[in-house]
């Protein structure tokens, strides 16, 4: 019989947040809150918590450290029994807990855990997390609805999904030959992404925007500050999603994206798509991707959460004890 411990831990709802390390976390939250639009939950010296226009109590999390990093990267799940049964069944995968299931003692609250996948990315699995009354998805000025996906730069791609299918449930929606994988947890195409690369980092974080129209009004919206893309905008071949890439005052990537393909599970396939300039750009109007935000795509290496923690950085989300340097 298939034993409980090691089916999925835990059937993940949505991508909750993501926790981005700074030595710029003060001037990335002022760029994310007036530049990007996102609205600014709380500020604590230079750490942030910013929301969009959905429910979420926040999106996106920045904390002051010494280089680029990922500092953690959230999934809700339905309630405290599931927090309770994805600690027992990761005990039966064999992946050690960082944080206990309890209450979160983080801005926005919650119940859940945290582990760490095979390469130290710190993951939560969440629950009752404080919820806010959603703003108005097609106001102006344009704001991001909610976090769209995270891409993440691994030394192994295989076992990378194997780790995020097998453990966490996640499913492969597409790969893009063998250089990328896109996973889902729900019936967006992807909310996380795979990249095969020279070293563990975080490549970029992806904002939806409500509608094409909100995208490209975004993307004028920074033309006003000054910023052009990077790369974009156009729309990508796997998951049919538009694309603008821009880079924040730390040099992280960071995009705005619209109308994300959606999945029905019972007749959705798989397919292997070509690395090839029209499939990577339906539209051809960005070009391929410049040797610039390749290299802003690949980041610094990330050490991963143990050697963060060793190094006295406190957890994300927490305040920095005393002796600590965050």
């Amino acid at each position: 019989m298939y034993e409980s411990v090691h089916r999925p831990v835990a059937r993940l709802r949505s991508l909750r947040s993501v926790t981005l390390l700074t030595p710029r976390a003060a001037e990335s939250a002022d760029f994310y809150s007036e530049v990007w639009g996102l609205v600014p939950v709380e500020r604590d010296g230079a750490a942030a918590w910013l929301r969009g226009t959905g429910r979420q109590h926040h999106i996106l999390e920045l904390a002051e450290a010494e280089r680029n990093a990922l500092g953690k990267i959230a999934f809700a799940v339905a309630g405290r029994p599931q927090v309770d049964e994805a600690a027992r069944r990761l005990t039966g995968h064999g992946v050690p807990l960082v944080t206990e299931p309890g209450p979160l003692d983080q801005v926005g609250g919650g119940y859940g855990l945290r582990f760490a996948d095979p390469e130290g990315r710190l993951i939560e699995l969440s629950a009752d997390v404080e919820a806010v009354a959603p703003g108005d998805p097609g106001g102006l000025p344009a704001v991001p609805r909610k976090l769209a996906h995270v891409v993440l730069n691994t030394v192994d791609i295989d076992a990378a999904c194997d780790f995020y299918t097998r453990v966490l449930g996640m499913r492969i929606s597409d790969w893009s030959e063998h250089q990328m994988a896109f996973l889902r947890c729900n019936t967006d195409h992807h909310v996380i992404a795979f990249n095969q690369a020279e070293w563990t980092s975080i490549n970029h974080v992806a904002y939806e925007m409500t509608s094409i129209d909100h995208f490209m009004r975004g993307i004028g919206r920074l033309r006003h500050h000054g910023l052009t893309p990077l790369w974009g905008p156009g729309r990508h071949g796997p998951g049919n999603n538009t694309f603008s890439y821009f880079a924040d005052p730390a040099g992280l990537v960071c995009e705005y994206t619209s109308e994300v393909e959606q999945v029905e599970e019972d007749t959705w396939l798989c397919r292997t798509w070509r690395r090839t300039p029209e499939l990577s750009d339906l539209w051809g109007t960005a070009g391929p991707p410049s040797r610039d935000v390749r290299v802003r795509m690949a980041g610094v290496p990330d050490p991963g959460h143990a050697a963060v923690h060793r190094a006295g950085t406190p957890p994300p989300g927490e305040a920095p004890s005393e002796g600590t340097t965050p």
